[in-house]
């Protein structure tokens, strides 16, 4: 129950603010400690997607902290890094893909504003397993 307890307001935090860099309530998380799940090629969802209806069946928000990954389970945290600049954010999965060669993670655009990466549209990053 803590743990769905704990998502859940790290979830209703998140979407109150544009300007975090981590989920806000993921303060309570050891970083250090996370377990790598993957390393690879990210890009982010396009304005097209906009209220387009996702896997997971929730519609897609650009504004939320949202990815797409091919095998994680709905709900699932995970940090991502940008292996170019060092940058993190924390996001939930809630879509299918990418369903490109050598891509891990397609992110919100949010998200990906969050890693420095709208100019570059892809960028090598490493992913982190918070929650599944």
């Amino acid at each position: 129950f803590k743990i769905f307890l704990f998502v859940c307001l790290a979830l209703t935090l998140l979407s109150c603010s544009s300007a975090v860099r981590f989920a806000s309530g993921s303060e309570n998380i050891d970083y250090n400690n996370l377990t790598s799940i993957g390393r690879g090629f990210c890009s982010y969802y396009a304005d097209k997607f906009q209220g387009k209806q996702c896997a997971s069946g929730e519609i897609y928000d650009k504004e939320k902290m949202t990815a797409a990954h091919n095998s994680l389970p709905f709900g699932s945290l995970v940090l991502v890094k940008n292996l170019e600049n060092g940058k993190k954010t924390v996001v939930r999965i809630n879509d299918r893909g990418p369903f490109v060669k050598d891509r891990v993670i397609d992110l919100s655009y949010t998200a990906a504003k969050q890693l420095d990466m709208i100019d570059k549209g892809v960028v090598e990053v490493e992913i982190y397993l918070i929650e599944e």
